[in-house]
C-alpha cells in the first residue's frame, strides 16, 4: 500500500480554518479510492503561498519526503 501524505493551506486569515480540513477531507477520500494509506498530514494555515521558505508545513513535508517517510502525497493519484 501506498504511503501518503497530505498538504493543505489556506493564505490569509480571512480565511476560515475549515478549509484546512475540508482540504484533507478531499484528499482523505481520494488516497481511499487509490488505496493510499495516509502516514502524515500537514499545513500551513493563514501563510501566503507566495514564498515556500516562509511555510513550515511544506518545509516539513519537503524533509520528510528527503527521509522517505511517505511514497507520494495525494495530489500524485490519478
Amino acid at each position: 500500500m501506498t504511503r501518503v501524505a497530505l498538504y493543505a493551506r489556506y493564505s490569509d486569515d480571512k480565511q476560515s480554518p475549515a478549509s484546512i480540513e475540508d482540504q484533507f477531507m478531499i484528499w482523505r477520500e481520494q488516497a481511499k479510492r487509490e488505496g493510499g494509506r495516509i502516514v502524515s498530514t500537514y499545513k500551513d494555515a493563514a501563510i501566503s503561498g507566495a514564498s515556500v521558505i516562509l511555510r513550515p508545513g511544506i518545509q516539513a513535508l519537503l524533509q520528510d519526503a528527503q527521509m522517505g517517510r511517505f511514497d507520494a502525497t495525494a495530489a500524485d493519484f490519478p
